[in-house]
């Protein structure tokens, strides 16, 4: 089934002035679903997901937070933070038009739509939850981050020469997920020290006291072997959740390489979301 894109920005206010944030949408119609893609990563990560789900009758975005993709990419680490992207993705329904949406999110992206399900519950219909980084993910994302974060502070010139390196390359040329690993590499050293630093020291997620406030109907996918994103975090993420529902991965890339079953799975959470409320408009009318 084609399904209908539009590239499209919008403004959010910060201490420097404006920034701009960038966003596709898929189809059309008041059903509307938010994808976030994973931390470093463009939102055309989530594309293939945002087909199927609009193939459904959904109307999706995706999303580059600030730092992202074709986002702005401030200096400034106070303008990083789990937080600041919740409010991010608010403003984007606001921009649209949108009362409320299906939140989606990988890892960074997962953590940001469940912190948007607790400070704005009102917006948020139901949750796509892969991978979050919770209490068992902590150490990991220091190791893992923690080195980017000296090299781009410290050694920014070969932040700048990968970046010289891989952006000539035509993304048409090279597989999809080849091409988003390309433009993961497109990153300015002085941003992305900002973003690793911002994201270390503000907050991370909501608490589990909060999460267990979440009362939308809740997929969360959690991956094996997977050391930055321990499938316990989202073992324990489904259980805290009221309206949690834990589907496991056959892998970390399972839904990126051979995504039909969990492509179901997010489809039947987000249509059963706004199933409900198709139904009671055509009775009022």
């Amino acid at each position: 089934m084609l399904v209908s894109e539009k590239i499209g920005q919008f403004f959010v206010a910060s201490d420097g002035g404006r920034d701009r944030l960038e966003y596709t949408e898929y189809g059309a119609g008041d059903a509307w679903v938010v994808l976030l893609p994973a931390e470093l990563t463009p939102r055309r990560m989530q594309q293939p997901l945002a087909h199927a789900l609009a193939a459904e009758g959904l109307h999706v975005v995706t999303l580059d937070l600030l730092g992202h993709g074709r986002s702005d990419r401030p200096d400034d680490p106070h303008a990083y933070s789990v937080t600041e992207f919740a409010e991010q993705v608010v403003a984007l329904l606001d921009h649209l038009g949108a009362p409320q949406a299906v939140i989606g999110g990988v890892s960074l992206g997962a953590n940001v739509a469940l912190e948007v399900a607790a400070v704005e519950p009102d917006r948020v219909r139901g949750l796509i939850v892969e991978a979050p980084i919770l209490d068992n993910g902590v150490e990991a994302s220091i190791v893992v981050f923690g080195p980017l974060l000296l090299t781009a502070r410290f050694l920014p010139l070969s932040v700048a020469v990968l970046r010289r390196l891989t952006r000539p390359v035509p993304r048409g040329i090279v597989p999809f997920w080849a091409g988003v690993a390309l433009d993961t590499c497109d990153q300015r050293a002085g941003a992305l020290a900002a973003m690793l630093h911002g994201l270390f020291f503000g907050r991370a997620a909501p608490s589990s006291k909060e999460r267990r406030r979440i009362r939308v109907p809740a997929l969360v996918v959690g991956h094996p072997f997977d050391p930055l994103r321990p499938m316990a975090d989202a073992v324990t993420l489904a259980d805290e959740l009221p309206k949690g529902t834990f589907v496991r991965a056959r892998s970390a890339v399972e839904w990126r390489l051979d995504p039909e079953r969990l492509d179901r799975a997010a489809v039947g959470l987000a249509v059963g979301c706004w199933k409900g409320s198709r139904r009671r408009r055509r009775t009022g009318a």
